[in-house]
């Protein structure tokens, strides 16, 4: 494990976007949000009171930085060779969350659950628990790793080893804090190749290098999946998506006036807002009112007449795509199969309005139009190589 580069990086990063008040002198003076190494005795000695050996990654870990400070936005300190120990010891408590455990999620129901049987990682976190479990292990002899937090009111998070759950906290504290450097200019990198693959008909790989540079905060990829989603009928993930992008604190710079909101997210947001919202179940575009939003408010008054108009003011893309389109509509409106063979045969004209625009979204604001483009029949659009702008 190449543990000491990673974290050096990561203390740098967690340095430069915090205020010096808030870090330990010592952090500041080294640099370094871990400590002292622990020995190889100290290791052991961690081991033997224990009772057994510890996996791979965590091992290399300690014997790299015995403790931790600020793991992710919610952990504030990680235990040590000294202090860490088994959860049914330190925090019983927590075993009520495995209550209705499927038998597949436990290998080894003999020894408990995760949690009776679980070691304990954390110090101090904001009501949450970082922990390893001895009885879930891969054949280079990782433990299974978790984080639970109980204001998030949901499961146990897997993860297939402490290296992978430590990442995970990274990744977090990117989200969270968005800090310059290295790791932010990588996944850039990778949103614009990823953007080019899209574009190219790599929609799975494209989707899936987007996923993991959202973790990381980056919501050019939020963006940029949403279209991939939405195209793939993939809908409830598409709207949560696009919740995201209208809450305050994510929504990118510039973003409620671009053309690709405008013209492609604000029509099907409208449409699907007409179709959805309930007093039960609130629209995307109704939740994104809740609270002082003037900015969604000017939106929607801005584009509300546009959609309250007996023929609604949009268009379903570039004027080279958005003619034969309409035609195909005025023409098969009741032959889905008609309107589907003219729309595939049309996006060889069609291309994005601004760069970040990689799919025909508008199509599915138009319910007849949508009627007729299944989820395959949006992977072979989204499969088939588009033009650039």
């Amino acid at each position: 494990m190449e543990w000491t580069p990673w974290l050096r990086r990561w203390s740098e990063e967690w340095i430069s976007t915090s205020e010096p008040g808030e870090l330990d002198p010592a952090v500041l003076r080294d640099r370094w949000l871990g400590f002292a190494p622990a020995t190889e005795e100290q290791v052991a000695a961690a081991e033997a009171r224990l009772g057994a050996r510890l996996p791979p990654s965590y091992r290399e870990f300690l014997l790299t930085t015995n403790g931790w400070r600020d793991a992710g936005g919610f952990v504030w300190r990680m235990r040590d060779t000294e202090n860490v120990g088994w959860l049914r010891d330190l925090d019983p408590d927590w075993e009520v969350w495995d209550e209705g455990i499927e038998e597949e999620e436990n290998p080894d129901p003999e020894q408990g659950n995760r949690f009776t049987r679980g070691l304990l990682l954390f110090l101090e976190a904001d009501a949450g628990i970082l922990f390893l479990d001895p009885g879930d292990v891969d054949e280079a002899g990782e433990w299974a790793a978790y984080h639970l937090f109980s204001w998030q009111a949901a499961p146990p998070v897997r993860f297939g080893s402490f290296w992978e759950l430590m990442e995970a906290l990274y990744a977090e504290f990117h989200m969270l804090h968005q800090p310059e450097g290295e790791t932010r200019d990588f996944w850039d990198a990778q949103v614009e190749q990823a953007r080019l693959d899209a574009l190219a008909g790599s929609v799975d790989e494209a989707a899936a290098v987007l996923a993991r540079a959202e973790d990381f905060g980056r919501s050019r990829a939020t963006m940029l999946r949403a279209q991939i989603l939405l195209l793939l009928g993939r809908e409830d993930e598409a709207k949560e998506l696009l919740g995201q992008l209208l809450n305050p604190s994510f929504t990118p710079d510039d973003f409620l006036t671009d053309p690709l909101f405008t013209e492609e997210f604000v029509p099907y947001l409208f449409d699907d807002d007409a179709r959805t919202n309930r007093p039960a179940h609130l629209s995307t575009l109704a939740a994104a009112t809740i609270g002082e939003r003037p900015e969604i408010m000017r939106m929607i008054a801005e584009h509300r007449p546009r959609f309250q108009a007996r023929v609604p003011e949009m268009t379903y893309g570039n004027p080279e795509f958005d003619e034969p389109v309409r035609r195909a509509r005025a023409a098969h409106a009741d032959d889905g199969d008609a309107l589907w063979a003219a729309i595939r045969d049309a996006m060889s004209s069609w291309r994005p309005r601004t760069t970040d625009h990689i799919a025909p979204v508008a199509l599915l604001a138009d319910p007849v139009v949508k009627a007729a483009i299944t989820p395959e029949r949006g992977r072979e659009l989204l499969t088939a190589p588009r033009g650039r702008p």
